[in-house]
């Protein structure tokens, strides 16, 4: 199959010496693993697919969103378009119980939980790369739009998990939970390039996928409506929404990091959420369960007359009351900063762990796509304080917080507050 364009420069590792390797792709039926399984047998690797099936309930899956079996469908045209081998194997069990049963007591608790981060470290590469192994694989490989360089240290070869050149695509992010044993033969393919290529390359390559809309939602099962998924394990609920108007009452702070030598109880207050009391505010509505919701929604209030949209400011799931302020710019939406627990905080890079009384400088994100922002990171004994140079909006509890330096990602936590 001879393509010829402006990707043959496309830059892989290539560890083939005299002997050909092989190399097991996740193929999951879109555009992005398709063109990694190509890319890799265009270098000169012996390549195989395997599709997971992870998720078979299709509760709570919207309309017209594409369950498994249409997946593998695309997923068998593609490995037959490119000549390679594709397995079929049932993750599922271990899907529910690492990643879908950690989603539902997130929610139940309060939390809005990633599952996404955890699929990538539960399943993709740690179950999958052992299915890849029953196989003879040499190196896995995934459609992620990140980088996997190994580097000389003090302390000796380490993996370097690198941002994707096309920023608006980098899904590093979603690798923030792997380890360095994790990141051992893995390829990225499609790091060094942006989505449209990606999209170019599979149409002239003639592949089923080139056209095909990139899956959205949760990891495996797809877009979903929240509220009817989660019912599957948490019960509706009635309760109040709260409106609290936007007031000073909400504490803000000034732009910039903190001076030197700031204790850890000014930490604290520095990155303790806002005050939600009942009695600051009116009953304005009902809900069907506060572990539905998450700051910074909109979607779900189902409330009008107001001059501009509301959105959640907090959530109290042992109350069940939902509290929301009116407009982008309220002040209960932006926070100076967060906490990770001690314990909870994990390094890719394991030779540049904090120690504690330590503290730098770091870029940081608190979700997907969302630029990087300039933080300040402080080692306590209790925990990691991580506070921003700008308030941020929408730290939510559950969520990961990923710190780079530079292009690099080091480590990330689960939010506690």
């Amino acid at each position: 199959m001879q393509v010829t364009s402006s990707f043959q420069h496309i830059e892989v590792k290539n560890y083939l010496c005299h002997v050909k390797k092989k190399v097991i792709v996740g193929l999951s039926g879109g555009v992005d693993s398709s063109v990694a399984a190509w890319i890799l047998k265009d270098q000169g690797y012996e390549v195989e697919g395997i599709f997971m099936i992870n998720w078979h309930d299709s509760r709570g899956l919207l309309k017209g969103d594409c369950p498994y079996d249409e997946d593998i469908t695309f997923a068998e045209m593609v490995a037959r378009r490119l000549g390679i081998r594709l397995r079929t194997v049932d993750l599922s069990e271990e899907y529910r119980n690492r990643v879908v049963d950690y989603m539902f007591s997130e929610y139940a608790a309060g939390r809005t939980p990633n599952p996404d981060v955890l699929c990538n470290r539960e399943i993709k590469f740690d179950s999958f790369v052992r299915e890849a192994l029953k196989h003879g694989a040499d190196y896995i490989a995934t459609g992620h739009y990140c980088r996997n360089e190994q580097a000389e240290t003090a302390s000796g070869r380490v993996n370097r998990l690198l941002a994707g050149i096309d920023r608006n695509k980098d899904q590093s992010y979603f690798l923030c939970q792997v380890s360095q044993r994790q990141l051992d033969n893995v390829l990225f393919p499609l790091g060094t390039l942006a989505k449209p290529e990606v999209r170019r390359i599979a149409s002239d390559l003639g592949l089923a996928t080139a056209v095909r809309k990139d899956s959205q939602g949760i990891c495996f099962v797809g877009k979903v409506d929240l509220p009817v998924f989660l019912q599957q394990q948490l019960e509706a609920k009635k309760g109040r929404i709260i409106y609290v108007p936007d007031s000073e009452a909400f504490r803000s702070w000034p732009d910039g990091l903190p001076d030197e030598g700031i204790s850890a109880s000014e930490l604290a207050e520095m990155v303790c959420p806002h005050h939600l009391d009942p009695g600051a505010g009116v009953t304005a509505g009902v809900h069907n369960g506060a572990h539905f919701f998450t700051v910074g929604q909109r979607k779900g209030l189902n409330l009008g007359g107001y001059r501009e949209p509301l959105f959640v400011i907090g959530t109290d799931t042992v109350n069940n009351i939902v509290y929301a302020g009116e407009g982008q710019m309220h002040r209960g939406l932006y926070r100076k900063g967060l906490f990770i627990k001690a314990g909870q905080t994990h390094w890719i890079r394991e030779d540049l762990a904090m120690v504690n009384g330590e503290q730098r400088d770091y870029q940081v994100r608190i979700r997907y796509r969302q630029p990087l922002q300039h933080a300040r990171i402080y080692a306590h004994e209790e925990g990691y304080y991580v506070v921003f140079e700008k308030a941020q909006r929408g730290i939510t509890p559950g969520q990961f917080a990923a710190w780079y330096d530079g292009e690099e990602l080091l480590g990330s936590g689960p939010i506690d507050k």
